[in-house]
């Protein structure tokens, strides 16, 4: 329990946070992938090296520091994170070596600064801070154990792969057991385990892009590569692309994930999806659910894509667009070929814009929902709060370390 004058000497240190926080915690990550090294797989060395998993854990820490006498204003960050941890299989007895960590990294870049009254009240704010992560992650450990019947991963044999686009190919996912799948919540992602040739296990996330209910997990993984030339491909999903086959088997961890297709708030207000590039996986999951659990709702979805040869699923939106007449599809590319010209693949040119919010909703109150690469989900919430789209209508996912989209 945190005593009030730790509170006050927690809220004390917001501003060197906010000037230091981003050396702090590139010195933290440093210091506990050297002294625990058995920590590594749970990180995606490409966010490491792009600066954003630093960046995303020295804007958490500012956050509960400043909200340190009212945590409960986190709710949703702390939701978000939990959710990420349990699909990693994060444990209790993972907190201290970060705890540990964490402490040290602040004696140590703070120096003389970091008084021992400093450092008795981050102990005691990270203690209380860790108690409910591990409380809400047993949580939902529990919680799939009773929905989905595991947890930690599964064996799961790839029943089917097809390219999706020309960068993204899908894997079709069946248990190794036979057990029948429980539906996921429209949204939500699971975690994949492979071991390359390196003989290195690692991990990541990827949205489930199939139908709740189905008797497959299907997930789409665009190919990544290097932004630049210090950058490392992307270990696991060029793996994905190169080396796993049909017949092959891979493990899963079960669905998880925050950013899930809610019930209808009001009735009669219009439903908008909104899709950029591979950002388009849970939200495809969100329309099937949504045309088929809400078949009177107005549903507009607007697929955001460079062009055709990278815009993924054409017959399966085309199919969809066919048998439901409550939905609208719009597919805008922002750098279109002569080809799609021709071909006649899209609705629009240009990026995401208010004329064409206009056109598709007018003045209509809607629900929104976006994915896609961080920059289009900037623009994208700056374009709703521009139309004064309340907050509570606004739903987001960031692929990679969350980010602040006012920023």
């Amino acid at each position: 329990m945190l005593s009030a004058a730790q509170m006050e000497i927690i809220k004390q240190t917001v501003p060197v946070l906010e000037d230091h926080g981003e050396v702090l915690t590139r010195h933290f990550y440093q210091r506990m992938f050297r002294e625990n090294p058995e920590v590594l797989a749970f990180f995606n060395p490409a966010h490491q090296h792009a600066g954003t998993q630093q960046r995303a854990l020295a804007a958490a820490i500012c956050a509960y520091a400043r909200n340190i006498e009212n945590p409960a204003m986190l709710a949703g960050a702390v939701e978000l994170i939990a959710q990420k941890h349990v699909s990693l299989g994060i444990q209790a007895e993972h907190y201290p070596i970060v705890g540990e960590n964490l402490l040290a990294s602040i004696r140590e870049v703070l120096g003389e600064a970091a008084t021992d009254e400093i450092i008795d009240a981050w102990a005691a704010a990270y203690g209380a801070l860790a108690d409910l992560f591990i409380q809400r992650e047993g949580e939902i450990y529990r919680h799939q154990t009773e929905v989905h019947g595991w947890q930690g991963f599964k064996r799961f044999v790839v029943r089917q792969r097809e390219a999706a686009s020309d960068n993204i190919v899908s894997l079709y996912l069946v248990p190794e057991d036979g057990q029948p799948l429980q539906p996921h919540q429209p949204g939500q992602y699971v975690t994949l385990r492979v071991t390359p040739e390196n003989g290195v296990p690692v991990m990541r996330n990827y949205s489930l892009s199939n139908r709740p209910g189905s008797e497959h997990y299907r997930i789409s993984v665009k190919r990544e590569l290097a932004c630049d030339a210090g950058a490392p491909d992307g270990v696991c999903s060029n793996y994905l692309h190169d080396r796993i086959a049909q017949g092959d088997v891979v493990e899963l961890a079960p669905p998880c994930g925050e950013f899930v297709l809610t019930p209808v708030a009001e009735a009669g207000k219009p439903l908008v999806l909104i899709a950029g590039g591979v950002g388009i996986t849970p939200i495809l999951s969100m329309l099937y659910a949504a045309l088929e659990q809400q078949p009177d709702r107005e549903v507009i979805f607007i697929q955001c894509a460079l062009n055709g040869a990278v815009r993924p699923f054409e017959r399966e939106l085309a199919t969809l667009r066919g048998e439901y007449p409550n939905l609208t599809v719009h597919v805008r590319f922002s750098e279109a070929t002569d080809e799609d010209r021709i071909r006649a693949l899209h609705d629009s040119e240009g990026l995401l814009d208010s004329a064409l919010l206009d056109q598709l909703i007018g003045d209509q109150d809607a629900e929104f929902y976006l994915c896609g690469p961080a920059p289009m989900l900037k623009h994208g919430w700056r374009l709703l709060k521009q139309r004064a789209v309340e907050d509570a209508d606004i739903h987001f996912e960031f692929f990679g370390p969350a980010g602040d989209l006012a920023a």
